[in-house]
């Protein structure tokens, strides 16, 4: 009996790290990525996350844009962005930032640059 197994695959459930990531969830998460806010703060809602919300509000409002912004903290949501460290920033439906908290500054600049 050999103490490697080459060439037996083991078998193994595919879930994601949060548990919560069935067929369902993945495609429900997908269909969020086009709908709802234009500008997302991808996080659980820790205090990074927040302050990322709060240099993208006051970038939005220094920019004169009626945006509203989406807090995600949905683990098969942030997942389906294919973001693994947060916070993350999506605007328009693309990943511009994330395992960073950005400054109003850095906000503004992107923001200019996308829209």
């Amino acid at each position: 009996m050999s103490l490697f197994n080459f060439g037996k695959k083991k078998e193994e459930n595919s879930s994601c790290c949060c548990g919560s990531c069935d067929a369902e969830s993945m495609a429900r998460a997908e269909n969020e990525k086009t709908g709802g806010a234009s500008v997302k703060v991808l996080g659980s809602g820790c205090a990074k996350c927040n302050q990322l919300e709060a240099a993208a509000k006051a970038a939005l409002e220094q920019l004169g844009l009626n945006t509203s912004i989406d807090h995600v903290t949905d683990f098969s949501q942030i997942a389906a962005y294919g973001v693994m460290t947060t916070p993350a920033l999506v605007v328009d439906g693309k990943v511009v930032s994330y395992g960073k908290v950005l400054k109003t500054e850095e906000v503004v600049k992107i923001l200019q640059k996308l829209r």
